[in-house]
């Protein structure tokens, strides 16, 4: 089956690396343009470019699938399926419509439940005991289309987002490496959505990862794990922000933000009184530092018992 691959990031790239290790041929990839990274402002390929020309691959990054160009190259490739894997942009009809076997998108959720931008982010923020990946057959709608297949997996108390991410890719690919020859041979049963069992994920913004000790102990738990490599939760030491890595609940009572207690044995902890129980920081980020254990910033002497954290 002749393939074009649509995708961007990390966890497209990890699918796409599938296909190839599956033997599938992959007649072109598109994805997105270069872009300045890091301080220095790099212009930097994506990473599934990045893969491809590696591999020998063939890129585009056209800047919009909408017009007569975009159409010409699609005939040109004659794809007979297009696989998506968090490209970025919007498929019009004319590009859903045309391949044979239409467009399979990989989508990081058991839909219709977490439809949208940040499925893992919010499976973990909150709370879900398990999520999983969905290969859908593609319409117009957001993330609407029927369900080819769908497999689970369970959320651990210790899973942050990029334990999730790094499942879902795993499983994304080896779903593609079950679901392509099915399809050629006619085997797959496409299931619509219950439209009224949907939730929407929506874009993780810097004010969702504000933390407010007034929630329980959980909830910012659960919190701090979900936007667990980036974009990372923080709270206020004063002026200076502190961004949690790892914190886990514990037992405590107190005004929400005190520190109740410190302790620089192993990693140490800060432990904080949050709205319901208390919150036992591990590991953490000082603003303008990098990561480092609690006992270390402890021993720096950045905090003290009875320190109010916002």
């Amino acid at each position: 089956m002749k393939i074009a691959f649509m995708g961007t990031p990390e966890i497209a790239a990890t699918c796409l690396d599938a296909l190839v290790r599956g033997g599938h041929e992959i007649c072109a990839v598109i994805t997105g343009e270069d872009k300045p990274r890091g301080r220095r402002m790099v212009m930097t390929p994506t990473a599934v470019k990045a893969y491809a020309t590696e591999h020998g691959i063939t890129v585009y990054t056209p800047r919009t699938l909408k017009d007569e160009a975009f159409m010409t190259l699609l005939s040109e490739l004659a794809p007979e399926i297009i696989i998506v894997v968090a490209y970025g942009k919007i498929l019009p009809a004319s590009v859903l419509s045309y391949p044979k076997y239409g467009c399979i998108n990989v989508h990081v959720s058991l839909l219709p439940k977490y439809r949208g931008a940040a499925p893992m982010q919010r499976a973990v923020i909150n709370g879900e005991k398990e999520t999983g990946v969905t290969l859908m057959q593609m319409d117009v709608g957001l993330d609407t289309g029927d369900i080819l297949m769908q497999r689970a997996f369970p959320i651990g108390e210790e899973d942050t987002f990029e334990t999730v991410h790094d499942t879902s890719a795993r499983l994304g690919g080896e779903m593609l490496l079950a679901l392509l020859p099915a399809l050629a041979e006619g085997r797959v049963m496409p299931l619509k959505q219950d439209g009224s069992l949907a939730t929407y994920a929506q874009k993780i913004e810097k004010a969702d990862c504000r933390i407010d000790f007034k929630k329980s102990a959980r909830e910012l738990n659960c919190l701090i794990r979900g936007v667990n490599p980036i974009p990372m939760a923080f709270c206020m030491q004063g002026e200076k922000m502190l961004k949690l890595v790892r914190a886990v609940p514990t037992e405590g009572r107190g005004t929400p933000g005190e520190v109740l207690s410190l302790s620089d044995a192993g990693d140490g902890s800060i432990t904080v009184a949050c709205g319901e129980g208390a919150l036992s920081i591990t590991h953490l980020i000082p603003e303008g530092k990098g990561r480092m254990s609690a006992a270390d910033y402890i021993r720096g002497r950045k905090i003290n018992k009875g320190d109010l954290l916002s």
